[in-house]
């Protein structure tokens, strides 16, 4: 069961608002605390408990992406834009999803199942247990324990406070920010390609500008922050 998720709207086209007030309305467990023209107008309401953030990225005066980093605090963000080229700089920002205009129900329907995903991965990871030998580590996760070992973790997905373990068999939850992991000797042999990603360096297969492709057909965007420390490989 997801608990009622308190959502904040910024987006000063003011059907666009209506269009994104319209469509939330359909989910009993959201309940929208404020809709604003303008992100100067909501930074007054950032000391409420508000669970999700839903700004369009170009408005006057303070861009959402700006707002972004002010609202640091609110778990998930979902930018909306009629400018799909920004999309790879708003993951920079934390962010859950980028939902391009003209909104749509069903790419909305989409976004809206990430976020019950998100919560639902919050509520059930209890914390990374330990290490249990040079290959492998054990993950206490919704009362059960599972141990994986080091070389079936495809990437690290960053999830704010807490990181997704991928596998190709299943998908694992810790409470440990992905920073954290790194620092970890365990995973020495991961570079950190994005905010929201990493991976083991033997897995990585191409590169281009702006993303890695990995073995099993992956493909995961490059941060711009982040590009140096892919300078080792060299195709």
């Amino acid at each position: 069961m997801i608990p009622s998720i308190r959502c904040m709207i910024i987006d000063d086209d003011e059907l666009d608002r209506l269009v994104l007030q319209h469509y939330i309305r359909q989910y009993q467990n959201i309940e929208i605390v404020g809709s604003f023209d303008s992100a100067e107008k909501a930074v007054s309401y950032l000391g409420l408990p508000i669970d999700l953030l839903i700004t369009e990225t170009n408005l006057k005066g303070m861009s959402g992406l700006e707002f972004r980093k002010l609202a640091h605090k609110i778990p998930a963000c979902i930018f909306v834009s009629s400018h799909p080229e920004l999309a790879a700089g708003v993951f920079e920002l934390n962010t859950l999803d980028f939902i391009s205009k003209p909104l749509t129900p069903e790419r909305f329907y989409h976004s809206m199942q990430r976020l019950f995903d998100f919560f639902e991965i919050r509520k059930k990871c209890e914390c990374y247990d330990a290490l249990v030998g040079e290959n492998c580590i054990r993950i206490k996760e919704g009362g059960n324990i599972f141990q994986i070992k080091m070389k079936d973790i495809l990437y690290l997905e960053a999830l704010k406070d807490y990181t997704r373990i991928i596998t190709l068999e299943k998908n694992h939850c810790i409470l440990d920010s992905l920073g954290n992991l790194l620092h970890k000797n365990f995973f020495d042999s991961f570079v950190r390609i994005h905010r929201s990603y990493a991976v083991p360096r033997h897995l990585i297969r191409g590169k281009s500008s702006h993303e890695i492709e990995l073995a099993h057909q992956i493909r995961l965007p490059i941060g711009r922050t982040y590009k140096d420390n892919l300078s080792f490989f060299n195709p």
